[in-house]
């Protein structure tokens, strides 16, 4: 079943890059006590993916920022050294990537998907949520191909 405004974020760990490599977070020492606007792709480097989703938050993670977001974070079923390179590839800097490299959170979520067709195995679904305190606020969910709702000019439109 899919989360939805309201519920609160199940714990799973995501891996993250430290100045000492790879390192273990859950979704409490991400999203307890504070704003976080969430993003998930399909996944690290593909086109849509990299080309608009994660250059909007780049961009407008000021605006964000200035309507009382704490955090910008991304997330795809890809691991720590790709989403870390990605990030180094895009100038993600104030972006906390969150490798999903099992699609626990996806799954624990209800939004992932089987990309088996593209030679991709499992996935997350496109989208954003605004996360306040570990509930979910506001959540935008993409139709498989399509990328309206979830970029950071929506979210910023419905803040």
């Amino acid at each position: 079943m899919t989360i939805k405004p309201g519920e609160t974020l199940p714990e799973t760990t995501f891996m993250t890059m430290t100045a000492d490599g790879p390192a273990p977070k859950t979704t409490g020492d991400v999203f307890s006590g504070r704003t976080v606007a969430l993003f998930a792709v399909p996944g690290a480097f593909t086109p849509t993916c990299s080309a608009k989703h994660l250059p909007g938050f780049i961009d407008k993670a000021d605006d964000l920022k200035a309507k009382g977001v704490d955090a910008v974070a991304c997330t795809a079923v890809n691991d720590v050294f790709v989403m870390d390179a990605w990030a180094k590839a895009e100038g993600a800097d104030g972006i906390e990537m969150l490798a999903d490299g099992n699609a626990a959170f996806a799954k624990a979520i209800g939004l992932d998907m089987d990309g088996s067709r593209f030679g991709l195995g499992p996935r997350s679904q496109r989208y954003v949520m605004l996360v306040r305190d570990g509930t979910v606020e506001k959540l935008f969910v993409e139709e498989p191909g399509d990328f309206k709702v979830s970029s950071a000019e929506h979210l910023l439109s419905e803040m």
